[in-house]
């Protein structure tokens, strides 16, 4: 198939990847602008924009798709299908309608579960047992067209960054498996009264909160690990914590019970794994606290 590519984090790199390798024509790649990054505020192009330089292959930042201008670029492409993976930017009618296939998309959960910006942050933080990727159908909806194909991952003890990239990688497949024989895939109209929405994670979310229970604030950890990061304050110092594991003990919630760094939670409590105090680099618990001491009875907030 003629088609066009629209993605921009690392997530979406092995879909753009496997259908280049399938045989496809990957006739243009639509993805987010560079932006500004680090000290020097210098331009960084998207890992998408990266990896469809290496292949050779066309290249379009648009910051808006609303414009006739860009639609009709768009259009002009002559696309049998395209091709979406966690792009950024909402495709207007004229965009999702030019393809003679429309517009598929990988969503990185099992709709109509977790429709919406943050769906594998949100299955982490809820204790879903599994999640996995869905190929849809796009339409003007926020994740509410028909499902062609779906996944399944269990989720086990996986941080989000970990299926971050097993997700990236199984959507890809799934991409690749429904093109080869896209009439084998009839569409599945989802049902709304089951739908739950995966809001983006705003940052306020992340600060830990040491009333809650220790299985819920674990779950926390991984699914904000690495970003944004659940945090706590240790004196005047701000804390992530993205990996623990919940243990045995009790105590006022946010309370250090022990060497270990052991913390008092609502119910239960948690020993952490793996830390970064700010602006430095992620350390295992040992190694965090041969740098800074926590005694026992040391109260976090």
């Amino acid at each position: 198939m003629r088609i066009i590519f629209m993605g921009t984090p690392e997530f979406a790199v092995p879909a753009l990847g496997a259908l280049h390798e399938a045989g496809h024509e990957v006739a243009c790649v639509y993805t987010q602008p560079p932006r500004p990054a680090g000290r020097g505020k210098k331009l960084n192009p998207s890992p998408v924009q990266i990896e469809a330089e290496r292949l050779g292959v066309q290249v379009r930042v648009p910051v808006s798709l609303r414009n006739a201008e860009a639609q009709a670029e768009f259009a002009a492409l002559g696309a049998d299908v395209a091709v979406v993976a966690a792009y950024g930017l909402i495709l207007p009618q004229p965009v999702l309608d030019a393809p003679r296939h429309g517009c598929l998309n990988i969503h990185a959960s099992l709709l109509p579960r977790w429709r919406g910006a943050a769906p594998i942050h949100r299955a982490v933080m809820a204790g879903d047992a599994e999640t996995g990727v869905t190929i849809m159908q796009m339409e003007a909806g926020l994740d509410t067209g028909p499902m062609l194909h779906k996944v399944a991952v269990p989720v086990g003890r996986k941080t989000t960054g970990e299926l971050f990239g097993e997700l990236g990688a199984v959507g890809a497949a799934a991409m690749v498996k429904v093109l080869a024989d896209l009439a084998a895939y009839p569409p599945e109209v989802q049902d709304d009264a089951a739908a739950i929405y995966a809001p983006k994670i705003d940052k306020a979310e992340a600060k830990i909160d040491w009333a809650l229970d220790a299985a819920a604030i674990e779950r926390m950890v991984r699914g904000l690990a690495p970003f944004p990061g659940a945090w706590f304050e240790l004196g005047d110092e701000r804390v992530k914590l993205l990996l623990a594991v919940v243990v045995g003990g009790a105590g006022a919630p946010g309370t250090v019970l022990d060497e270990d760094l052991t913390i008092a939670c609502g119910t239960g409590a948690i020993r952490p794994l793996r830390l970064q105090r700010a602006g430095r680099p992620v350390l295992e618990r040992g190694e965090f606290l041969r740098g800074r001491t926590v005694a026992a009875g040391t109260f976090l907030t």
